[in-house]
């Protein structure tokens, strides 16, 4: 297998890895990026002293940009350590220290004393180290344990034996590591609700210290530009936003916000739209944006790397990926099995790409086919049987709550989520109407496929189909009650030379030996069976998918993103017909 390169892989500045601010909706001056070189050991012992070399943080120990190249077994312990100087001036108050994400178990120490404890390898957490910091240098020492899939966590498309449609598992430190300092009385989170049809935006400070408040302010900014202020002291304030530019894929309008909150000072930004499920003048269910009926077309973004893994190699990379897919006409990425860095959602609010939000997934049940052969033949089990789904430990399901809890709160103000999917294809999925109805308590302003693809239990937002290996076919009675949505599709491979991760391995649904003939099947996909099926509600596509990793070759691009295997012009000749037939399907019901 070759070790192939992306073009920020290729040329990585060791001295900069990832140094762009990692939390854009709440930013402050305050900012100590902590990525780059450190001390690592692969040891079967928790207390190594001696260590192995060193390692390119945030880039996992089995990522060839990480510098190490070796695989952590699961009853390794992977250790890290650095010496933080902090620079004079920074400590003002208090240290926060913060993890984008630990796959799986962390524990983190200053000057070997233990200050937290993490389980959940894709969600962030953070530690207030003040007491812990009697000088201006510490030592930091961060202890990693990864079962990956031999358990029932949750590790999502990883597998330790890779191969088809799972891929080499990373472990240890994979997202961004960094401090800040604030005041004693901060803004530890902020709650950015949007009310589309009343124009206004409520802003919810969320203190360190329960019940108190601070005499705060708030500017509004739209392009730079003030377009309102007020004083406040609560810790929530109502805007009302006066000729409102609306966010969409095509006008992606974004406001900035300055808040003062007592000494503490920070930055951000909103979008002001509206996703719903909605019945048509017709009766059929349908996707709208902005009290509009809208035609969303995606793809299937995995979001691995073939020299960073699940670490993108750096931020131009992210927006490369969301560009190239516009550049496409799609206006929907479904981010699949995975969370990424804050900052590639800012991205997608910025460039202006809908996306849907997957659920990391976790099961001690391995055999995924058993679901899919009883989908295949439009049988779907009762996800209470939790052995079938690989759930009965009832441990293991607490703690994809918890994970889903931290997911939906760490993600909660980013503009471009319209969904939330819970769960997929059927792995380790349990109680799926409880969990529907337990997200839509949390958050009512998205919708939600409860059970992409297979296990579907009629509840959410979707009828979700992932269709492979027949017809395209839907019923319009299914659009009653729900959206229709192909939310997995075509698949189709070409393998190219030079670019290709495995030569000897080739995976994908159906393949072909040429560009014309992959664009070819790729037309005549989308025209004679997409198409058709508009007219009996069809309102989501998602594609499979963004970019080929590893075995599977069934990507627009390339696994090292080198090469675009269709022609941009052709598939965006698509997007305008499909956006034609839609607005004719839901014309031709209503006459």
């Amino acid at each position: 297998m070759k070790q192939l390169y992306t073009p920020w892989g290729a040329s990585l500045d060791k001295e900069r890895v990832l140094n762009e601010y990692p939390r854009p909706q709440m930013v402050r001056e305050s900012y100590l990026n902590l990525n780059g070189e450190w001390d690592y050991a692969i040891s079967k012992n928790e207390f190594e002293k001696e260590f192995d070399g060193k390692i390119i943080v945030p880039f996992s120990p089995e990522a060839a940009l990480s510098g190490v190249n070796r695989f952590v077994e699961p009853d390794d312990y992977l250790i890290y350590h650095r010496n933080i100087v902090l620079p004079e001036g920074f400590n003002h108050d208090k240290l926060i220290l913060h993890f984008g994400a630990v796959d799986q178990e962390a524990k983190v120490y200053i000057d070997n004393r233990l200050a937290k404890a993490h389980l959940g390898g894709f969600t962030p957490f953070r530690v207030d180290i003040t007491d812990y910091v009697e000088k201006n240098q510490f030592s930091l020492k961060v202890v990693v344990r990864d079962l990956s899939d031999i358990s029932d966590r949750q590790t999502g498309k990883q597998k330790i034996k890779r191969g088809g449609i799972f891929y080499t598992p990373q472990s240890g430190i994979w997202q961004t590591v960094w401090l800040e300092s604030v005041p004693k009385q901060y803004i530890e989170n902020l709650n950015i609700t949007t009310d589309f049809d009343k124009s206004k935006v409520i802003i919810r400070i969320i203190p360190n210290i329960e019940n108190s408040t601070q005499p705060a302010r708030i500017r509004l900014l739209f392009k730079q530009m003030l377009i309102s202020e007020k004083n406040f002291q609560s810790n929530t304030v109502e805007l009302f936003i006066e000729d409102r530019k609306d966010w969409s894929p095509e006008a992606p309008n974004l406001y900035e916000f300055e808040i003062s909150y007592g000494e503490d000072n920070v930055q951000g930004y909103f979008g002001i739209r509206k996703f719903e499920r909605k019945a048509d003048d017709s009766g059929i269910m349908r996707f709208y944006l902005n009290n509009k009926p809208y035609f969303s077309s995606g793809v299937l973004d995995q979001g691995y790397y073939p020299d960073g893994l699940l670490t993108c190699p750096s931020d131009d990379a992210m927006i490369f990926d969301i560009q190239s897919m516009k550049d496409l006409g799609f206006n929907l990425l479904r981010k699949h099995i995975k969370i990424e860095p804050l900052r590639w959602y800012y991205h997608c609010d910025l460039l202006g790409m809908i996306v849907w939000q997957d659920m990391v997934s976790g099961s001690s049940r391995k055999d995924i086919f058993f679901h899919g052969a009883l989908a295949m033949a439009n049988i779907h089990l009762n996800d209470k049987w939790y052995r079938l789904f690989g759930r009965e430990n009832k441990e293991s399901r607490l703690q994809f709550l918890s994970e889903l809890d931290e997911t939906l709160q760490h993600l909660k103000n980013v503009t471009c989520i319209s969904t939330w999917v819970p769960f997929n294809e059927a792995w380790g999925q349990f109680d799926s109407i409880k969990v529907e109805k337990h997200i839509k308590r949390i958050d009512s302003s998205r919708l939600i496929d409860h059970a992409s693809g297979w296990s579907d239990q009629k509840v959410g937002d979707y009828h979700s189909r992932h269709i492979y290996f027949s017809k395209i076919k839907f019923k319009i009675k299914n659009a009653s009650k729900r959206i229709n949505a192909l939310t997995e599709f075509g698949g189709y491979s070409l393998m190219i030379k030079g670019h290709s991760f495995n030569p000897e391995k080739v995976f994908g649904y159906q393949k072909f030996e040429t560009t014309t003939n992959l664009e070819e099947a790729i037309k005549n996909l989308y025209l004679t069976q997409v198409i058709p099926e508009l007219s009996k509600g069809l309102s989501v596509l998602v594609y499979t998918q963004l970019s080929d990793v590893e075995d599977e070759v069934n990507g627009f691009l390339t696994y090292d993103r080198k090469v675009l295997k269709i022609d941009i012009e052709l598939m965006k000749s698509i997007h305008s017909l499909i956006s034609l037939k839609f607005d004719d399907a839901i014309k031709d019901r209503q006459n």
